[in-house]
Formats: structure tokens, C-alpha cells, sequence
């Protein structure tokens, strides 16, 4: 995702200050402030956690704390779209590591990686809650059911198409 500024320190950096601009300076707002440069960066760079702590009157460590405590959030960049791999009881039971490995091979990556192009990144995660689908991928909100290693391609493909 291309940056309006060359970098989040500059004195003025339109898509940092817009963040910001719709957060009041209280620390209540700090989560969802996060969430917005994640959203807009695909992580959340140092940088920008100086200037929230800034805008926000708090300790930079209160910052990364949040940033840092919640998986949602990242200090590495992120994919433009993420990949989870349910690997609860149901999803491991009916196959979920062999999707996991076929990923992995598919991708050139292991769980918490990005790919080189930024297309993708990879998560395993406990449970997608949709055990009769079992075993479950879900990239972005779009959710996979009875994967087998051998749809991977197909379903990774399909997801390159439409990447944003």
C-alpha cells in the first residue's frame, strides 16, 4: 500500500495525521487509534507509535504494550490479505496440518511469515468456530471449508485475483 509520505517521522505525513486527527488526545481512544494505522500500513511502525504516544499524552511503552499484547495488531508489515489455518481438535483431525504444510510449500513461507510481494500472510490460529466445515482456511473474512492440500493452489489462486 503506497504511503502518502515518504516516512511516519516527517513533519507532516497526511495518512498518520488523518489517523490521528479522527482520535481524541485521551488514552481511551489508543486501541482504536492502533487499529486504524494497521489498518492503513499493514502494521504498526515505530514511528508511529512516537507520534501516538505523543498525540495521546502517554508513555511510548504504554503504546507498545497494546501494540505488542493484542495479535491483531503487528510491528512487521502484514500481507494485503492474511491466511488462518484452523488447527483446533476438528480442523487437526480431518487434515488441518497437511493444509498447513501444503501453505507453507504453496506460499515459501511458515505461520507468522509474509511473503516476498506482500501478497500473503500465514497464521495458524485455535479455532475458527466452524467445526462442521472442517478442516476450515479463512483469508481475510472469506472462510474455506473441507480443505485439502490439493485445492490449496486453486483457493490461492482465486485469492490472488482478487487481492486489493
Amino acid at each position: 500500500m503506497p504511503r502518502s509520505c515518504d516516512t511516519l517521522s516527517a513533519p507532516s505525513c497526511p495518512d498518520l495525521d488523518a489517523i490521528l486527527a479522527r482520535h481524541p488526545a485521551h488514552p481511551r481512544y489508543l486501541l482504536a487509534a492502533l487499529q486504524d494505522i494497521q489498518a492503513a500500513f499493514r502494521h504498526i511502525p515505530r514511528e508511529a507509535m512516537v507520534r501516538v504516544a505523543a498525540h495521546m499524552g502517554i508513555p511510548e511503552s504504554r503504546v507498545y504494550g497494546v501494540a505488542t499484547f493484542y495479535k491483531a495488531l503487528s510491528l512487521v508489515p502484514k500481507g494485503r490479505k492474511t491466511v488462518k489455518v484452523c488447527m483446533g481438535t476438528a480442523c487437526h483431525l480431518r487434515g488441518a496440518p497437511g493444509v498447513l504444510e501444503a501453505l507453507e510449500n504453496a506460499l515459501g513461507i511458515a505461520p507468522g511469515d509474509t511473503t516476498e510481494d506482500g501478497a500473503f500472510s500465514l497464521e495458524t490460529v485455535n479455532c475458527l468456530g466452524a467445526c462442521a466445515l472442517a478442516p476450515v482456511v479463512m483469508v481475510e473474512d472469506t472462510p474455506y471449508g473441507a480443505m485439502t492440500p490439493a485445492r490449496v493452489a486453486s483457493m490461492l489462486e482465486k485469492e490472488r485475483d482478487h487481492a486489493v
